[in-house]
């Protein structure tokens, strides 16, 4: 009874974290939209706070080991950190085009993606089921980009930044299966690479304002690497081993529900309602592939023979 009080508990800490995570990531477009930077100094700055934090808690917990790094890990880990950083830089420009809620709920098609992925490298086979899951989220898709009447797809830039979600949204799937066959590597050092990965590559193209970086611009910027990047991840991966396939699957979408309301509380955008019944098939999708669920046809009426039919 003791050990599954403690488990019960480890468990319920777990989810709390997760969903604090979770709610932390939904901050994301606040920052980049106060801090008023181009989406690759945005990227940049976010790396840079990121590895300071994720750096200085890989060594508290005395992850610097070399059992923890081996030369195979590490080349995966910087191939994937160029996947990551091209997710970023293309998310924050997808935030500048379309929004915070668009581009966040357009960006959840990545499970697809991981599908497809896994399919052309590994001949992994596309079930009927995932098939079917895989169309309701392509419709939902068609409607939360703004592919209805009405909607502003056609308007300047629009597209670029449903273009520059779904691109950010391959690369993050990419960085998913890399990982996945990763073994032995901390998930925090991974972390840490990613963002290593991204200060080197991005600091040539780094552009500041030409007045200068005040010190409310530099809390944003720390901020963002602090709280959607540094802390978010140390309780995303801490609370993964304690929590069950089922409940990571449903609470992932705390992330983009919380960032529809913040962008709403915050700047005042209301999705249309096509956008909404988007995500809503989106998020439905998504739980289906993550969580196996099956498509049933009610099965017909049995057809009883003459002999058993009551004639009563």
């Amino acid at each position: 009874m003791t050990n599954s009080n403690g488990a019960a508990m480890r468990s319920g800490s777990a989810t709390l974290a997760y969903v604090a995570a979770m709610l932390m990531l939904a901050t994301l477009g606040i920052f980049v939209h106060e801090l008023g930077l181009d989406s690759i100094s945005c990227a940049f700055f976010r790396c840079l706070f990121g590895a300071l934090a994720l750096a200085l808690f890989c060594c508290w917990r005395g992850l610097f080991v070399r059992a923890n790094v081996s030369a195979r890990n590490m080349r995966l880990a910087i191939f994937s950190g160029a996947l990551m950083v091209f997710n970023w830089v293309s998310f924050f420009e997808a935030i500048g085009r379309v929004g915070i809620t668009v581009a966040t709920v357009v960006f959840h098609v990545q499970p697809f993606f991981v599908i497809a992925i896994g399919a052309l490298l590994w001949r992994e086979r596309i079930t009927a089921q995932q098939f079917a899951w895989i169309g309701v989220g392509f419709g939902g898709l068609v409607l939360a980009c703004g592919a209805a009447p009405g909607a502003p797809l056609a308007q300047h830039g629009y597209a670029i930044g449903i273009a520059c979600t779904l691109g950010g949204a391959l690369a993050y799937a990419g960085v998913t299966v890399t990982t996945r066959s990763m073994r032995g590597m901390p998930p925090h050092l991974i972390a840490l690479t990613h963002c290593l990965v991204g200060v080197v590559a991005l600091a040539a193209f780094v552009t500041l304002p030409a007045d200068g970086i005040g010190p409310a611009r530099w809390g944003w910027m720390a901020g963002l690497g602090l709280i959607p990047t540094a802390l978010a991840y140390v309780l995303i991966y801490g609370a993964l081993p304690a929590m069950g396939l089922a409940s990571i699957a449903v609470l992932t979408f705390v992330y983009p529900a919380a960032a529809v309301g913040v962008d709403f509380l915050v700047y005042g955008h209301r999705p249309g309602r096509f956008q909404i019944a988007g995500m809503g098939l989106i998020a439905l999708a998504g739980l289906g592939i993550n969580l196996g669920w099956r498509w049933r046809l009610a099965p017909a009426p049995p057809t009883s023979s003459p002999d058993e039919r009551n004639t009563a």
